[in-house]
Parts: structure tokens; C-alpha cells; sequence
């Protein structure tokens, strides 16, 4: 993400870094939590509660269309039956890309985002720049700050999502994955795509 930032962001992100790193150390000082214990629930949040369960959903749905249905009308419940769900999830809404329509999800408050599925969210998707020019200018940020360029007979879609309601994006599926296992397809899901500043992976990348 090359959306630049002020010196003001720069500083309250580097005040933010040195206020956690001093609030850890003084965790472990006090022996009240463990310097693995913290590693263990970062690389959860990064690895196993994070994108590569979202991406799980995404290939559940383009290869089930009646858990794509599901998803589309009550999300939340369709997680569940992948036993995927949890705190900043409560409410979950998923958009879905075509031909016609392109989605994008935005935070204007703050950096409200699905962590059951998309984990942590990125440094970038909290900074004041997204969060205002994609509400103003979305078609441009995409192409700007994400190299993403969206037809122009094609709808482009700001959600933005709030502590009550986190959206999440189903991409498009991409042409040429006939017969892939849901394995393989989640495999081309990215972060990205699921907030829709990106798209899933060729799949003569992934062969």
C-alpha cells in the first residue's frame, strides 16, 4: 500500500509500536504472561485465525452453491459450519464480486474488520488515507495504491464496515480452475481479495 502518510500518522504508528513493546516488556517483567505465549497468539491471528480461513470460506462457496447461498444470506452461519466465528465477528456480511459489480470494504471510523476470517487487519487498511479517498474516490485508490483497475462498465462498491456489521468480499472466481479441490482454490485466495483491493491468484501461478 503506497498511500502516503502524513508525519502525524507516522508518529502516532511508531508512538503506538513503542507503547505496546513497553506494555509486553512490562508483562513479562512481571511474569503475568510470556514472551511465547504473546508469539503464539500473534502467529494465530496471522496464520490460523486469519486469511487462510477466510480463504476457506471463499472456496467453500465457489465450489457449493448452496453454502454460497448461505453465505450470501446469513453469513455468520454459514462460518459456523466450518467452525469459523468468534469475537470482531459477530455480525459478518459477505459481498460478492462479478462481471458487473466490484466490491471494496472500508472502516471510515476506526478499523472495524472480520478477524475470524481475515485476522489481523494491515497497517494500511487503518490509515486515514483509505479510509477517506475510498469512501471519495474508490475506482482511483484501487488503480493508485493497488495497481487494480476496474472496467468501467463495472459498478464499484464501498461497504463500510462498523463494530455492529464487518463485511468481507467473495471474489470473482477466476476462469480456468474447473476441477480444482477446495485445497487448491483456497490456495488463490488473498487477503486482499477478500477486502477487494486485490484479486485471487492465477492459477497457472499456483501449478
Amino acid at each position: 500500500m503506497s498511500v502516503e502518510r502524513t508525519s502525524d500518522s507516522q508518529a502516532s504508528e511508531a508512538e503506538i509500536a513503542a507503547r505496546a513493546k513497553a506494555l509486553e516488556s512490562l508483562l513479562v517483567e512481571k511474569g503475568l504472561v510470556s514472551t511465547d505465549a504473546i508469539d503464539r497468539v500473534i502467529s494465530a491471528y496471522e496464520s490460523d485465525i486469519g486469511p487462510m480461513l477466510g480463504a476457506q470460506v471463499v472456496a467453500r462457496a465457489w465450489s457449493d452453491p448452496e453454502f454460497k447461498k448461505l453465505l450470501l444470506e446469513d453469513a455468520n452461519a454459514a462460518c459456523e459450519q466450518l467452525g469459523i466465528g468468534g469475537m470482531q465477528g459477530e455480525h459478518m456480511v459477505v459481498v460478492e464480486n462479478s462481471a458487473q459489480v466490484h466490491n471494496v470494504v472500508v472502516c471510515t471510523l476506526c478499523s472495524c474488520y472480520p478477524w475470524p476470517v481475515l485476522g489481523l487487519p494491515p497497517n494500511w487498511y487503518k490509515y486515514p488515507q483509505y479510509r477517506s479517498r475510498t469512501v471519495m474516490e474508490p475506482r482511483e485508490v484501487l488503480k493508485e495504491e493497488f495497481g487494480l483497475g476496474i472496467d468501467e462498465s463495472a459498478d464499484v462498491r464501498v461497504w463500510d464496515s462498523s463494530a455492529e456489521i464487518r463485511y468481507f468480499v467473495l471474489p470473482e472466481r477466476p476462469e480456468g480452475t474447473e476441477g480444482m479441490s477446495e485445497e487448491e482454490l483456497a490456495s488463490l485466495v488473498t487477503r486482499d481479495s477478500m477486502i477487494g483491493v486485490g484479486e485471487p491468484r492465477d492459477p497457472e501461478e499456483t501449478r
